[in-house]
């Protein structure tokens, strides 16, 4: 059971306020994690405390780059639903994709959205490079949001093809990113989104440094990105 009034006076410090419905959810998905990971592994982090700060509030600190008129949200490598649940409980009116390769973690999150009891949120069961050529995902989304996923150059191919013009993407990364924002500016570039912004966030009871890392996609993305599986990891675009 985790502290609902600790996760609630934080997602409040984050300008996120939170019922009594929404709390429940967060509970129970937060028991849930904590079962499926003594079956497999999702995470390492399974303290109760660990789970409102280091997952649940951290996840919500992407809500204040979130526009409101955002309605079509996609989670790419989204692991164990992280940041993508909790930015539906908090915005139940947004449309989630969860893109996650692993099947075993893709069944998790078919299972939490049943145990949550949550509409518009679907699985999809492959790779980013692949999604991001599915004409049904291609230039399609408000926002597409990566947590802890990749180096930003590479990111950058991952979320921008599936970004509209004029959504964003967003990036959560945990430590100084001057010099990784620096080598992704020709990939952001190309890839059609505009110079990075960077943005400090503290996260209610994590001493780390913590930065959302804002792109705004201004023209489509050229039809040869992303390339082929594995290829943006190996060979970034510099």
């Amino acid at each position: 059971m985790i502290d609902t009034q600790l996760l609630a006076t934080g997602a409040h410090d984050l300008g996120v306020e939170l019922d009594a419905a929404q709390l429940d959810r967060f509970s129970r998905f937060a028991d849930q994690l904590i079962d499926w990971n003594a079956r497999f592994n999702l995470t390492s982090i399974v303290e109760p405390r660990d789970i409102v700060i280091k997952h649940f509030l951290d996840s919500l600190s992407v809500m204040r780059a979130i526009p409101a008129r955002a309605r079509h949200i996609i989670d790419v490598g989204a692991g164990a639903g992280l940041p993508g649940f909790p930015i539906k409980i908090a915005r139940p009116d947004v449309t989630l994709v969860l893109v996650e390769a692993t099947r075993k973690k893709c069944e998790f999150l078919e299972a939490m959205i049943k145990e949550l009891k949550v509409y518009n949120v679907f699985v999809v069961n492959a790779r980013a490079e692949d999604v991001g050529r599915d004409p049904d995902h291609r230039e399609y989304y408000d926002v597409a949001v990566a947590r802890a996923v990749a180096d930003l150059p590479v990111l950058a191919e991952y979320l921008l093809p599936l970004v509209k013009v004029g959504g964003v993407a967003l990036a959560q990364k945990s430590k100084a990113v001057a010099a990784e924002v620096d080598r992704a500016d020709t990939a952001i570039l190309l890839l059609g989104g505009l110079d990075a912004e960077v943005i400090p966030v503290s996260v209610p009871g994590l001493p780390d440094e913590r930065n959302l890392v804002v792109i705004e996609k201004l023209v489509e993305t050229p039809e040869e990105y992303p390339r082929q599986v594995g290829i943006p990891s190996k060979k970034p675009i510099e």
